[in-house]
């Protein structure tokens, strides 16, 4: 491929990542950083607002993921002494762990290919 390039050009390979099903994207590195930042904020409104996010908007993508994965990602524990909060469950937590590795791997493959083709 690289013979069909302009040389005067620079060129970059560039692709993103989703797990999705026909109707609606369950993970991606949008989903993957809120998933980090509710861990790290033990709030939805706290990891939106570091993400420069709606709180709507993050509640949606939580509520999404929830309702597509076998169990909970994400626990939301209302009002209270404490003021309620959030929590990530172990299966949110592997979900991260699963997710960042295949991100790693998914962009050691765009390297590999980008070094081969430009």
């Amino acid at each position: 491929m690289k013979d069909l390039l302009r040389p005067d050009l620079t060129f970059r390979l560039n692709g993103r990542l989703w797990v999705e099903t026909a109707d609606d994207r369950f993970m991606g590195i949008g989903r993957l950083e809120l998933l980090m930042q509710i861990q790290e904020q033990g709030s939805i409104s706290k990891a939106a607002q570091q993400m420069g996010m709606s709180y709507k908007r993050a509640w949606d993508l939580v509520s999404s993921m929830n309702a597509q994965a076998a169990r909970p990602l994400v626990l939301t524990q209302t009002g209270g002494k404490r003021g309620g909060g959030t929590e990530i469950t172990p299966e949110g937590q592997r979900m991260i762990e699963e997710f960042k590795g295949l991100q790693e791997r998914f962009q050691a493959f765009m390297q590999a290919e980008a070094s081969r083709i430009l």
